[in-house]
């Protein structure tokens, strides 16, 4: 038993080395970029060696997910020169193999900047549209879908009704002093029947795993149980993130398993984290137990809303 858990952990630590040369390819380097459109610049990461450490199966995932990227310096030509530039965003199931590198995919749409394509806007962007899909879809070996939204797009409020975790917590007497993504923090209580809850935290903190840089973001947590997880304690597990050095699909994923662990097997879950944009791209991950319909997840997974909550978004 202590052999294998060793050359377990000398497999992961393997399969982590060789995720983060692959994600180092762009991060953390100095990368001039390129002038003209360049599809070989996108980087796909493997999801399976974060997932394999927490026991989660990518044949029989615990979760219906999706990625959603908000990329706000679109920009590229027309045939005639004129400058098009719009917000982009795009969307991808969480259970796909890969997940974009995202300096990979700046610098990719960094080479649209001075391209020129289509007669006139709506052509141009139409050509994008369909370029960025085919491209992203090939390198992550996924379907991606993409839209371009300007000020006259639909816009809604998300997780309105989700309650900040800190009014159900002492200040006085809370103590957080572990900085390291801890489970046996979690504590629960029973209850004779199940209720819905509904608890956001808007100081979620984690770092890229290759340059180390900090992530911020706001966590959304949905659950409807007879069991109840206990603020103070939740609250403490989200903090120990702090210290924490991966992507955010993976931090999304990492919470989503513990409270899954904790819940019973019928139980409804969803964990969404909408984090703030580094280098005009941001990353907002939502996974949820299967069949699960929630407004909020809808809003947000459309491409053709622009759907905020956060004031840091």
């Amino acid at each position: 038993m202590y052999r294998h858990f060793i050359q377990m952990q000398i497999e992961l630590s393997i399969m982590s080395g060789q995720t983060d040369k692959i994600a180092s390819k762009f991060l953390g380097q100095k990368v001039a970029g390129s002038e003209k459109y360049d599809p070989t610049l996108l980087v796909a990461i493997p999801r399976e060696e974060n997932r394999n450490q927490y026991s989660i199966d990518k044949n029989d995932l615990l979760f219906d997910g999706i990625d959603v990227w908000h990329c706000y310096e679109f920009s590229c030509l027309t045939e005639k020169g004129l400058p098009v530039t719009r917000l982009m965003k795009l969307r991808y199931n969480a259970n796909s193999e890969f997940l974009v590198e995202s300096k990979s995919l700046k610098l990719y749409l960094n080479s649209f900047n001075m391209s020129r394509f289509g007669a006139n806007i709506q052509d141009c962007l139409g050509v994008c549209k369909a370029k960025i899909e085919y491209d992203l879809s090939k390198v992550i070996n996924t379907s991606v879908f993409v839209n371009f939204i300007d000020n006259q797009s639909t816009k809604v409020t998300i997780f309105e009704d989700y309650k900040n975790i800190l009014d159900f917590v002492s200040e006085e007497r809370l103590l957080v002093d572990d900085f390291k993504e801890s489970p046996d923090l979690l504590f629960v209580e029973c209850f004779d029947s199940k209720s819905s809850h509904k608890i956001t935290f808007d100081s979620l903190r984690s770092n890229c795993r290759v340059t180390h840089q900090p992530d911020f973001g706001d966590v959304y947590i949905y659950y409807n149980s007879r069991k109840h997880f206990k603020e103070d304690s939740l609250l403490k597990y989200l903090c120990s993130f702090r210290s924490e050095y991966h992507f955010h699909e993976e931090c999304v994923e990492m919470i989503y398993k513990r409270l899954y662990d904790l819940l019973d097997k019928d139980d409804e879950l969803m964990v969404c984290a909408l984090y703030t944009r580094r280098g005009g791209i941001d990353i907002c991950p939502c996974r949820w137990t299967k069949n699960l319909h929630l407004c909020d997840i809808d809003e947000l997974t459309n491409i053709y809303k622009f759907a905020r909550k956060s004031i840091k978004q």
